[in-house]
């Protein structure tokens, strides 16, 4: 009931509450985007959602317009704290995580969720997908996901698919719930904002070209969070539990 209806329903729900907030950070921050360089406020990137199809994600603009062309001498991205792609509005909109936020636009449009594994560029033929990437766009990509709350920018790409299919399989309202509450605590205490290394292969992008995390063991990492995470979830799901909604499905 949950995964089929209810979660739908929520980020319908969630997302019109949302949307005055959104505007609000929109109207203040245009003026400063725009100031920058002159470019535009949104970041438009096509990514991959739910069964392949493509949509264009919604950004705040956090880089210089010409960002792609501004590579470390080895022809690699930069990936880090100094990162001097990034504008200084742009740093200042991410330490407030406020970025992302007009992808409550696209939640409402159905394009995404509130939670699930975040979307990959559509630069790859859905056919030629592996299983296990196509597994993972059989649900609506999120703006925050499993990965992202518990471990963010500390993982390889490939651990981030497998923790995206170990919540295709595990989806439930209390695994949401746990999510939520992990994702205020990562990014309240900002841990794992950075990638280990400075410079990554030529082909990988990072921040608004790629915006993907994970671990490479998600049970064990789901079991050793915060049990404050825990707790708290258990409690809200225990309440909507005795309100006759099921969270397991």
């Amino acid at each position: 009931m949950y995964k089929h209806f209810l979660k739908r329903f929520f980020d319908i729900v969630f997302s019109l509450i949302g949307l005055p907030f959104v505007l609000l950070t929109v109207i203040i921050a245009a003026p400063f985007i725009w100031l920058t360089d002159g470019g535009r406020v949104f970041y438009r990137a096509r990514r991959r959602g739910r069964n392949g199809r493509v949509f264009s994600m919604l950004k705040l603009r956090t880089m210089y317009e010409n960002a792609e062309e501004i590579r470390n001498p080895d022809g690699s991205v930069y990936s880090g704290k100094n990162d001097p792609r990034v504008t200084p509005v742009g740093r200042i909109l991410r330490k407030l995580s406020v970025d992302e936020l007009p992808q409550i636009i696209n939640v409402l449009k159905g394009d995404m969720s509130f939670i699930g594994p975040r979307p990959h560029l559509a630069t790859t033929d859905y056919e030629s997908l592996d299983g296990m990437r196509k597994k993972r766009l059989t649900v609506r990509p999120g703006i925050t996901g499993y990965s992202q709350a518990y471990y963010r920018n500390s993982a390889t790409l490939d651990q981030k698919i497998k923790n995206d299919c170990y919540y295709v399989d595990n989806l439930s309202f209390l695994l949401d719930l746990k999510i939520i509450f992990k994702t205020a605590q990562t990014v309240l205490t900002r841990r794992n904002i950075y990638s280990d290394t400075q410079q990554l292969p030529g082909n990988a992008r990072l921040s608004e070209e790629e915006n993907v995390v994970g671990g490479e063991d998600a049970p064990a990492m789901e079991n050793a969070a915060d049990n404050t995470v825990d707790n708290a979830a258990e409690k809200v799901g225990e309440y909507v539990r005795t309100g006759g909604v099921k969270d397991d499905e």
